[in-house]
């Protein structure tokens, strides 16, 4: 069944071919699901697009088009361009991308697909006038921006601003480009950031995408997204759509990367009140971590806790000034308590009392006790109080007990958040009918207190990290190693481990059978057979031959890669036995089985090198070599030395990126070697 929409409701009409003049109206929110606006059954993604591309409006030779309704009232439709480029035309036929997240050992694929949502203000600039097709791009406000024609397929990819663009190659190995949707609530003509990722995820799903790349840098307000939803959440926020852990800049591996979330998240507030020497602006932390421990309602122990927290109510409040209550009531006396509830309360202000007394520093437990007990004779009573009391606000005070981390004692100390609410969130304090407090925070101060914990607490400060001792050492260096994790990958299920999942729509006189191709490679040091390619489905009539398996991988794998247009079959590598190309395969193979093809590539002297420019990653042999630890190119800057022609960041030698790189460079080690040479007499 085939679903489409037009200006009517046709969601539930039969599967019907559209014709060339009538451009169809899909909806936005379940294009990409089975059935919307085709049923994805190839066997790999280069089928898929294709079946996809069958209900497009073709523009031209190379783009195509669908219309996407995303509200009726008020109307609001986006486009949705598809571009196929031929790598072989490209002026930049490597891909840094593939380069950058670690497949630059990937060969080369002959088409590349661009899926790209244009924003109100780049669709202008991808169409010009001249009597062809319109396209309107509609919202509330009825904002038309119209064009005639598409100005050019380059224009199209290189323009930047689009709300989305991914590309594919056609073995189904992409990268999302750029996201620029609305993160907070978004208005009727915006597309929120989750909706457009729902839709690229959708159709990464539908086309049967098998690792999908993307590059984080997002930012807001001169935050880096990624490091404070990591120590929100433990993950970035595309980890919402299982992007996990690619690779790592500046020698950052899967393993550093996660002890350093575990650090920052683990790291206990209350140390920023014993270990505060040197930490600036401290006095203004405890206060801001003190209103959003009363709107809690319960304890926030650790970093996380208090980000974690404040990221929740950022998506609960309205961003316009509106307020957000939270009713505390205190300490309360369970019915079953065996203390009167005025016994309860004169208890607890002999503790706040006591407290006073130790002019805010922190008093072991026992100490405590000890001065209430001339007060207050029954110790149970006084056991139940301190139990309680830990974390709970009395009048202007915030009681604060932790476990101190060198003597292992429990310790309290009484903290003043009379200044926690300022004046323009309308006051410390309201008692309602059931005297319970209210304590109010508006939108804009949530995002003032989350920019100011952020830049005092996470930001790297030059000239003060070194301020920064014992454990609060580790915040700077974690927070490094998470702002250099910026590229993440989702393998999409079914193809984790290179292998389409089978789908039961199949003809009941075919079989599934995998392959994939080895070639002999020469590095330099010698020769070696490697699989080059991924598994691909191939859909067979049951009595098919090895011979006519042979021509038909020859052929798939020729028109989806560049440097197997000439492959030759010689060998099936994985057989325990020979056969002849007359047999059947699955006499030999059971459905759904798996074959390597060993082959060659025929050319004028039969002796090729095929990493000669075939593969994905640039091989212009340049040697990387960093003091990092990084063996190659992460994207990052780099310098070459003029003397080894060893390639190492520039951050690494102590170069800031705001700094021009002077004419000529020495690496330490050449350094060193000159100055070992003897003088000249």
């Amino acid at each position: 069944m085939v679903k489409k929409m037009s200006t009517l409701d046709l969601s539930g009409s039969k599967k019907r071919k559209r014709n060339n003049n009538e451009r169809v109206l899909f909806k936005f929110k379940n294009f990409g699901e089975q059935g919307f606006p085709t049923e994805f059954i190839g066997c790999n993604f280069d089928q898929n697009v294709k079946l996809l591309l069958e209900f497009a409006q073709q523009e031209n030779g190379s783009i195509w088009s669908f219309q996407l309704e995303v509200h009726r009232h008020p109307p609001m439709h986006v486009f949705l361009f598809v571009v196929e480029e031929q790598v072989e035309l490209s002026l930049n036929p490597h891909c840094k991308h593939c380069q950058y997240i670690g497949w630059g050992n990937n060969l080369m694929c002959n088409k590349k697909y661009h899926f790209l949502l244009p924003s109100k203000d780049t669709i202008g600039a991808c169409v010009e006038g001249g009597g062809g097709q319109k396209y309107k791009y509609k919202t509330d406000s009825n904002n038309i921006i119209g064009g005639e024609i598409i100005k050019s397929k380059l224009n199209l990819i290189e323009i930047e601003g689009h709300m989305m663009h991914g590309v594919f190659h056609s073995n189904g190995f992409g990268h999302l480009l750029c996201v620029n949707g609305s993160l907070e609530t978004p208005t009727s003509s915006d597309l929120p950031g989750h909706s457009i990722m729902d839709f690229w995820d959708r159709l990464c799903i539908g086309l049967r995408a098998r690792k999908v790349s993307l590059r984080d840098i997002s930012t807001k307000k001169g935050m880096d997204l990624r490091l404070l939803n990591t120590l929100a959440y433990g993950e970035p926020w595309f980890g919402r759509w299982g992007y996990k852990f690619g690779r790592g800049s500046f020698g950052v591996t899967q393993e550093t990367y996660q002890n350093a979330i575990n650090a920052l998240q683990n790291m206990p507030l209350a140390l920023l009140a014993h270990h505060h020497v040197g930490i600036i602006n401290i006095n203004e932390i405890l206060i801001v971590l003190s209103r959003y421990q009363m709107l809690s309602g319960h304890s926030l122990v650790t970093l996380c806790d208090a980000f974690h927290f404040m990221l929740e109510l950022k998506s609960r409040i309205p961003k316009e000034n509106n307020n957000l209550t939270s009713c505390y009531p205190g300490l309360l006396v369970d019915t079953t308590c065996r203390w009167s509830p005025k016994r309860v309360e004169m208890a607890i202000r002999v503790v706040v009392e006591a407290l006073k007394r130790a002019e805010l520093r922190w008093v072991s437990r026992q100490e405590v006790r000890d001065a209430a007990r001339a007060y207050i004779g029954d110790t149970g009573l006084l056991d139940f109080v301190l139990k309680s009391l830990g974390n709970h606000i009395v009048g202007k005070y915030l009681v604060r007990r932790c476990l101190n981390p060198v003597t292992k004692v429990l310790e309290y100390c009484l903290e003043d958040i009379s200044k926690a609410f300022p004046k323009q969130d309308q006051g410390f304090r309201v008692n309602d009918s059931k005297g319970k407090q209210q304590y109010k925070i508006t939108w804009v101060q949530l995002m003032k207190d989350i920019y100011f914990l952020y830049n005092n607490i996470l930001k790297e400060h030059k000239g003060l990290m070194s301020n920064y001792t014992g454990v609060f050492a580790t915040i700077p260096t974690a927070s490094r190693i998470i702002l250099d994790t910026k590229y993440f990958l989702k393998e999409y299920k079914g193809v984790s481990k290179g292998v389409s999942e089978p789908d039961s729509r199949i003809e009941t006189d075919k079989s599934k059978i995998y392959c994939a191709i080895m070639l002999a490679t020469n590095d330099g040091f010698g020769v070696e057979e490697k699989v080059m390619t991924p598994f691909e489905c191939f859909l067979m009539r049951n009595d098919v031959t090895f011979d006519e398996l042979k021509i038909e991988v020859e052929k798939t794998f020729g028109d989806m890669y560049l440097g197997l247009r000439n492959f030759t079959t010689r060998s099936i590598n994985n057989l325990m036995s020979p056969i002849s190309g007359i047999e059947l395969v699955f006499n030999v193979m059971k459905p759904g089985s798996k074959i390597v093809l060993g082959g060659v590539i025929m050319s004028n002297n039969d002796d090729i090198n095929i990493n000669g420019g075939i593969f994905e990653g640039i091989k212009n042999n340049i040697i990387v070599d960093c003091i990092c630890g990084t063996k190659d190119e992460d994207g990052e800057r780099m310098i070459c030395c003029d003397i080894c022609e060893v390639w190492q960041h520039t951050r690494c030698v102590n170069i800031p990126n705001h700094e021009a790189i002077s004419d000529i460079f020495l690496c330490n080690k050449c350094e060193q070697d000159i100055l070992q040479f003897p003088s000249l007499p």
